[in-house]
């Protein structure tokens, strides 16, 4: 089956792997984000591992633009089976040195881009009453680090919103999938061309994962709909600990994620992406090559979950039969 998928901040990151996975299966996919020629060469390498391609060079804080760009993937591919939401800005600098107007610039995108795309999705979905929406979140969607609050707030703000739509075509029953995949810390680009006020150059907290990682979370989640997917133990122990121990990691990130965020070299005067794509040859992967990984056990346990569950029970039923054996034998 050839699914018709669109992916938003497609041509780098997350959604460039993302993209690459979905392509290697032959998909119709609309590619949408801000920069044309990193969207070319992006729509260039879907072709050549086996999808089609159409792009979009649009902001997703452009409700209009995004309507009308779902508009032209049906036109062109057909109905659209999965919309993935994934573009997103930060930045990263203390509370009291983000403008308002950093923090609207930020909403708009990581939050209002993810609704934007999501009410796109809905209208023609509707109509078929069909079709899959992945949101990709964040372990930060439930536990909030220092010196990222406007991003961290919107992507509490999108798990608010999914709880609320999710409820609701469940009262309509609706057989639209939502879903959500929540990530942990991904070697990706925005460590170089996020805004940074911070004096050196910023990097992950926590264990790093390469983008492909995510790629598969997120093709997995499309495929096998679920509320929500929690990659890799980082992510899963941020969530669970804000649950019951907030106070804690409250002031356990407050002795380390200033450090934690920051490398060892000073940040040099640079373009950012806040408002407008940086040039250069980036795609999936940032510079931590090095220190990121392709393994992610907890993933795997996701994704296998139903063969370990009957693999359970029946080791279960084997050491019960073992146990009433060796009772009936006495």
């Amino acid at each position: 089956m050839r699914r018709t998928v669109v992916i938003t901040g497609a041509s780098a990151g997350v959604g460039r792997a993302v993209t690459r996975r979905f392509a290697r299966e032959g998909a119709r996919l609309g590619l949408i984000a801000r920069g044309r020629q990193r969207l070319e060469e992006t729509a260039e390498e879907v072709r050549a591992l086996g999808g089609e391609a159409e792009i979009f060079a649009i902001d997703v804080a452009d409700a209009a633009a995004v309507d009308a760009a779902a508009e032209e993937v049906e036109r062109r591919f057909g109905s659209i089976d999965i919309w993935i939401n994934s573009a997103m800005v930060t930045i990263l600098a203390p509370v009291e040195d983000i403008s308002a107007e950093e923090f609207r610039r930020v909403t708009e995108v990581t939050y209002l881009g993810c609704v934007n795309g999501t009410l796109s999705a809905l209208k023609r979905m509707r109509l078929r009453d069909r079709g899959t929406i992945v949101a990709v979140g964040s372990a930060l969607a439930y536990r909030s680090i220092p010196l990222q609050a406007p991003y961290c707030g919107a992507k509490h703000a999108i798990v608010g919103f999914l709880d609320s739509l999710r409820s609701e075509l469940i009262h309509q029953r609706s057989r639209i999938k939502i879903s959500a995949v929540h990530l942990p810390a991904v070697n990706t680009p925005q460590f170089d061309w996020a805004r940074n006020k911070l004096p050196n150059r910023a990097k992950p907290l926590g264990p790093i994962f390469q983008p492909e990682v995510a790629a598969e979370a997120i093709h997995y989640t499309a495929l096998h709909p679920r509320r929500e997917l929690w990659v890799a133990r980082s992510a899963i122990t941020a969530i669970i600990g804000q649950k019951f121990m907030p106070g804690y990691l409250d002031r356990l990130l407050a002795r380390t994620a200033w450090s934690g965020q920051q490398s060892d070299e000073a940040e040099k005067e640079r373009p950012d992406n806040l408002y407008d794509p940086v040039a250069g040859g980036y795609a999936a992967h940032g510079r931590f090559d090095a220190r990121a990984t392709q393994n992610a056990p907890a993933l795997w346990a996701a994704e296998h979950s139903e063969a370990i569950g009957i693999g359970a029970g029946i080791l279960a039923g084997g050491a019960l039969g073992w146990a009433l054996g060796r009772l009936l034998s006495r």
